[in-house]
Order: C-alpha cells, then structure tokens, then sequence
C-alpha cells in the first residue's frame, strides 16, 4: 500500500517572478491561492517581465506584513524594504500584455516603481490585475472557463516533494524546490505519480490536474544568487527522462473549483486518473 498523501507544502509569489513564501494556511479563488501574482513588473512597453530575462528578479525577496507584503534587494542594504499593500486602488490603470494575453491593470505608486527601477537598474512599472480582470486559461484546456492571475498560464501548480528527491539523485548538486515555483506541494506516494491523475482533492476542496508543466530556463536560475547552474541544470537533466513532445515537464498544471480552504497537514485524495 502506497504511503498517504498529505500537502506538505503552500506557496504565495505575490509579484510575478519575484521570491515567493510559504504559509501555514491560505485561500482558494477563482484565480489561484489568494494574493498569489496578482503583481507583476512590466517594462516601458508594458510587457510582463521575469527571470526568463532578467535573472535579477530572484534578488527581490518578497516577505509578508501586515496588510501587505515587504520587497527587498538581497545585495543592496542601501535599499530600504519596498512595502505594498495586497490590493491596490483604481485611480490609474493601463493595458499589460503577459504572454499572447492583453489585460488591463491598475497601477501601483510612483515611489515602488522608483524603487523597484533603482533596485533593477531599468524603467519598470508595478501594476495589479483586479477582481474584475477575465484572463482564462489557455481555451483547448479549459472548457469550465477557468481564470488565472498573471500566472504563466494555470492558476495551481502542484509538486510532489518525491519527484523533486528522485531528480536531486541524478544531479550532482541538489536544488531546492523554490527552482520550480510550486503553489502546491504534497508528500507520499511514489515520484510523478500525479502524471496519472485527474480529479483530486485536497482536505475538501476539489481540484484537477490538467496537464504537465512544461518548465524553461528559470528552473536553472539559483533563487539566493541569480546566477545560472552550469551546463544548464537541473532542466537538462529533466530533458534527459522527462520529455514529452518536445516539452520537459515537472509538476501538474492544476484549475480548481475557487472556493475552499487549504492547510499544510490537509489530506491529499486522488478521486480519477487519467
């Protein structure tokens, strides 16, 4: 019999690309866990920016306060810690493109773009996606019309902290989970086994495993310094055994029914498989 499942592990990105942190407990929206990348950094075109391009962004460590969360520079003490509230208010908005998807967004204040842009040492604008943003979820994958924040393109990412100990055996210098930005991490069971599954639940709250995350290059990115592991791992070793159709996946894609309440200790209930 196959150990228990139980979430072992939360995780909130408040700002897209930025450092993320774990909490005990937290809740489920129609777009994800809530405050979970409801930022995000645009540039003087207001196009989303991340790691992918500028690796800088993982010096930006994101802690929670109260009403809000503090943004600090790893490397620059100079930098007092940048406070933003969890919500921010309508007075300006602006159209933002992430990906192939336009939205509109409210703007944060001039003093964190000042901030963030010394800390960068590039323009850079914070903006907001409010309640009343619709961005779904790619549409072949998404008959319910299930929304997403400016996540990548799901509003869950699910891991199991098996997969991540099998990959650490084949490379010659484990990694921590933070390389693959989880929401979801979960303990038991053998590694990738949620390939297989479909419908699960976590405590009471329903959800569903779409498909494989394709990973990319900010899974080679170390998350303390900014600087990129050699020769290209951990994702060249993924390639090597974890291929599906031109794509390296690690960890699900998930959508869920937005309501309900998660805790580290929650059982963990697979209900269908693929």
């Amino acid at each position: 019999m196959s150990a228990a499942l139980t979430l072992t592990g939360l995780y909130l990105y408040p700002v897209k690309s930025l450092g993320g942190y774990a909490v005990p407990e937290a809740e489920v929206t129609a777009r994800g866990l809530r405050h979970d990348r409801r930022w995000l950094l645009v540039d003087e075109r207001n196009r989303f920016m991340t790691q992918r391009q500028l690796p800088d962004l993982a010096l930006l460590t994101v802690a929670p306060a109260y009403n809000g969360f503090l943004i600090s520079h790893r490397q620059r003490p100079d930098l007092l810690p940048l406070f933003i509230p969890l919500e921010a208010t309508p007075e300006r908005t602006l159209f933002v493109t992430i990906w192939d998807d336009m939205a509109w967004a409210w703007r944060g204040t001039p003093e964190a773009d000042e901030w963030l842009a010394e800390a960068l040492g590039r323009p850079c604008r914070l903006v907001y996606m409010s309640d009343m943003v619709r961005r779904e979820v790619e549409p072949e994958f998404n008959p319910e019309g299930q929304l997403v924040s400016f996540a990548d393109g799901y509003p869950f990412l699910l891991i199991g902290d098996a997969a991540l100990a099998d990959l650490n055996t084949r490379l010659a210098q484990p990694v921590p989970m933070n390389r693959f930005r989880p929401n979801l991490v979960f303990g038991g069971g053998a590694p990738y086994e949620d390939d297989a599954w479909e419908d699960f639940q976590i405590g009471a709250v329903p959800f569903r495993a779409v498909r494989g995350c394709g990973r990319c290059v900010l899974t080679t990115i170390n998350q303390q310094s900014a600087t990129k592991n050699p020769v290209g791992d951990p994702l060249r070793t993924l390639a090597t055994y974890r291929q599906v159709e031109g794509s390296t996946l690690f960890g699900q894609n998930v959508t869920g029914a937005g309501v309900g309440r998660l805790r580290v200790g929650d059982a963990v209930t697979v209900l269908s498989r693929k």
